[in-house]
């Protein structure tokens, strides 16, 4: 009797620590490392941000205009005299939230249209023809189209964003549940009358748990750079309110006078995605069972 459950768990337990292995291996990695570290310092310090001793970002101070680094500002100035660090600290807390608020507005209704789309025939039609005529809009196009009717604030920004995300995890989703469907144990459960709620709930959506994580890695870096373009445009967020996109576009007036007003914040900015973009890649290979039965 022993002989013949050993099979059934060692390859899920192989798996499992195949995945926690290649995890380690690319969290070890110089630039998975780097990227993990320095999200985590920028989340940390704009979560933190109004108890760091900072100036108001939201100051202005016509005589410290256009001043240099120094000791006061590390940064130096913008045209108003505001704080350059202060407002790239702040505003990385607005674009953190931007991307974070577009993965759970893009991944929860796109999971559940998605399930449904793959399991009932009759709604993968209707669905997925709503899908192909949303992305058949360029994104940056749909979203400053939505901010320009229901206006400027962040949550409309937010959904501005999430909703050219939306059809891609519905697609996501639904093909991850196709494949399923044609699975023994899901062919057992349904011969066994498992209520169909009961099938989506133990049988489907776990196993669509770790491509989310990385499609949500995607999503995320892909809406900070959708906030600051739209806010570079003057259609994002309003422009009292900190942001990378705003920050930029209020220094490039001053480019060749003061250059690091679009620098610092774009290094941020550039910097930000391309580690959360690295961690994506991390998480992919780590939680791909090919890639986990390699290490």
């Amino acid at each position: 009797m022993t002989t013949t459950a050993q099979p059934a768990v060692l390859p899920a337990a192989a798996a499992g620590s195949g995945r926690l292995l290649a995890l380690r291996r690319a969290l070890r990695s110089g630039p998975v490392l780097f990227a993990t570290l320095f999200l985590g310092l920028i989340i940390l310090t704009a979560m933190a941000a109004n108890h760091l001793g900072l100036a108001d970002p939201m100051a202005i101070n016509p005589v410290e205009r256009l001043k240099g680094f120094s000791a006061a500002h590390w940064f130096g100035t913008d045209s108003y005299g505001r704080d350059l660090l202060s407002r790239v600290i702040h505003g990385a807390r607005v674009s953190l939230l931007i991307g974070a608020g577009t993965v759970f507005a893009a991944v929860l209704p796109g999971l559940l249209l998605g399930v449904i789309a793959g399991y009932f025939r009759y709604a993968d039609m209707v669905i997925m023809r709503v899908m192909d005529g949303i992305m058949s809009v360029p994104g940056i196009l749909l979203a400053i189209a939505l901010v320009a009717v229901t206006g400027a604030n962040m949550l409309t920004v937010l959904i501005a964003i999430a909703v050219p995300e939306f059809p891609r995890v519905v697609r996501l989703v639904r093909g991850l549940v196709l494949g399923l469907r044609g699975e023994p144990y899901v062919e057992a459960a349904v011969s066994l009358g498992t209520p169909t709620p009961r099938l989506m709930l133990r049988h489907l959506l776990p196993n669509t748990v770790a491509p989310l994580i990385v499609q949500g890695t995607f999503i995320f870096a892909s809406a900070i750079l959708a906030e600051a373009i739209m806010s570079f445009l003057g259609v994002g967020m309003p422009p009292e309110i900190p942001s990378w996109g705003n920050v930029i576009a209020e220094g490039r007036m001053y480019f060749r006078m003061k250059p690091e007003l679009i620098l610092v914040p774009g290094f941020f900015l550039a910097l930000t995605v391309l580690s959360v973009n690295l961690l994506g890649d991390a998480l992919r290979d780590a939680l791909d069972p090919k890639m986990a039965r390699r290490v």
